[in-house]
């Protein structure tokens, strides 16, 4: 899952929805005392997510469809595209206009900047200038989005660029495979969610 679908699911509080996305940016367990109890509690429900997805059958499906050197990085392109899904399709998931929930987010992650971790801090003016939640809903923002991804890697970031052929190639299997999946994403999320309160709770 990507930036908006990680949002989504921590909907509709602010806070949540900040902890959400501060999964990509915190990591370890020593730097979850620097965040709200509602952030941490977010942070480690995102870790549980991706773990989720990783293993989640049709990824691993939608996985298979890439040719088998691009597997690997295959899961960054369709995470993007998964997002691209949730957003294209906003009115079937939410009764918040899309233009709407980001701005909302939008204003809080700015509100928050200066006590976010350094990348994000330099990010979140990009990423509520440039809509970067929103613009999921235009098919040409994966592309976008999974080229700037791969500059960031450290290596072989032409790999995943290379997904872009086969992500279009096999659009209508993996789109058809995202409306089994999204809807058990959602019930894992709420459990997982409880399962952290439970044991926060219990330490």
């Amino acid at each position: 899952m990507n930036y908006l679908a990680h949002t989504y699911l921590a909907a509709p509080d602010p806070e949540a929805m900040l902890g959400a996305l501060l999964g990509d940016f915190v990591f370890g367990l020593a730097a979850l005392a620097d965040y709200s109890p509602v952030e941490r509690r977010e942070i480690l429900v995102h870790r549980r997510v991706d773990r989720y997805t990783d293993d989640h059958p049709v990824v691993a499906g939608a996985r298979a469809l890439f040719a088998p050197g691009l597997r690997r990085y295959a899961g960054i392109a369709l995470d993007v595209y998964y997002d691209h899904l949730l957003a294209r399709d906003w009115t079937r998931h939410s009764g918040e206009p899309l233009d709407r929930y980001t701005a909302r987010f939008y204003d809080h992650l700015l509100a928050q900047r200066a006590r976010l971790p350094e990348r994000l801090q330099g990010l979140a003016p990009r990423i509520a200038a440039h809509d970067w939640l929103g613009s999921y809903r235009r098919r040409e923002s994966v592309d976008l989005a999974v080229t700037r991804i791969a500059t960031r890697l450290s290596r072989n970031g032409e790999r995943l660029v290379a997904c872009l052929d086969d992500l279009r190639r096999h659009e209508e299997a993996i789109a058809a495979g995202f409306e089994v999946f999204f809807p058990q994403l959602e019930a894992y999320t709420v459990q997982a969610r409880a399962s952290v309160v439970e044991a926060a709770d219990v330490a």
